[in-house]
């Protein structure tokens, strides 16, 4: 029975326990094996090595998106958030950083894979650092991760590794692959060890333009008990 999280593996005695940092790992792929999975786990291992060499602790948190299927598809319907949804909207809102791999379908990112992201709350991944990854059969689709990928994350409000990864199936065997993969755990690590995504939510968090209640009103800094706002609203 497939289910939509699983643990991390134990973390390297190199590691430092002072600060552990969450890595969510994101994939949509949709066969047992995945390759869709498979690289994304391999980004994850390398970024968790690098990590520990760094004296991070990297926790890693996997999100099946297979198995949210029908939970993604009716929040896209009703808006109901079912508990898994939320379990998963959790994980990505407390994740450090993100590995998000889609397998391509017809030239474009997997409809689960995209409507996943279109369900969680606007303001929730604002200034994560984030690994895009793709899988596809053919060399043809190389350009889904630019073309695509980051058009929604930078819309998102992320802030996505310079090194995109695409595999098809001639990359598993390649050294060429392998580097690629090093580079972009290596500029996802460095984005963590630098405290971007605190610094954002610490000290500009007010400077970005967000979508009311995605954030519970906290987001607008609004008091809702205040006497202008009973008011507003029926004398509540």
């Amino acid at each position: 029975m497939n289910t939509p999280f699983e643990g991390s593996a134990a973390p390297s005695p190199e590691a430092s326990t002072a600060h552990p940092r969450t890595l969510a790992v994101v994939s949509a792929g949709t066969s047992d094996p995945s390759t869709t999975t498979m690289l994304a786990n391999r980004v994850a291992e390398a970024a968790a090595k690098l990590a520990a060499q760094r004296g991070i602790e990297l926790r890693v948190r996997f999100v099946d998106l297979r198995a949210l299927a029908e939970d993604v598809t009716t929040a896209l319907v009703t808006q109901h958030v079912s508990p898994a949804l939320q379990a998963a909207s959790d994980i990505m809102r407390d994740a450090d950083a993100i590995v998000a791999s889609t397998p391509v379908y017809k030239a474009g990112a997997s409809g689960l894979f995209t409507a996943f992201f279109q369900v969680l709350d606007n303001d929730l991944l604002i200034g994560t650092p984030v690994v895009l990854g793709a899988t596809a059969g053919s060399a043809r689709h190389a350009l889904v991760v630019d073309d695509q990928l980051r058009g929604l994350f930078a819309y998102l409000r992320t802030i996505t590794v310079p090194t995109g990864l695409f595999a098809a199936p001639d990359d598993w065997t390649s050294r060429d692959f392998g580097k690629r993969i090093e580079r972009a755990a290596t500029e996802l690590v460095a984005l963590v060890d630098g405290g971007f995504r605190e610094a954002v939510r610490g000290e500009t968090w007010g400077a970005y333009q967000h979508s009311y209640g995605s954030a519970g009103g906290t987001e607008l800094g609004i008091d809702f008990d205040s006497d202008l706002m009973k008011l507003a609203t029926g004398g509540r």
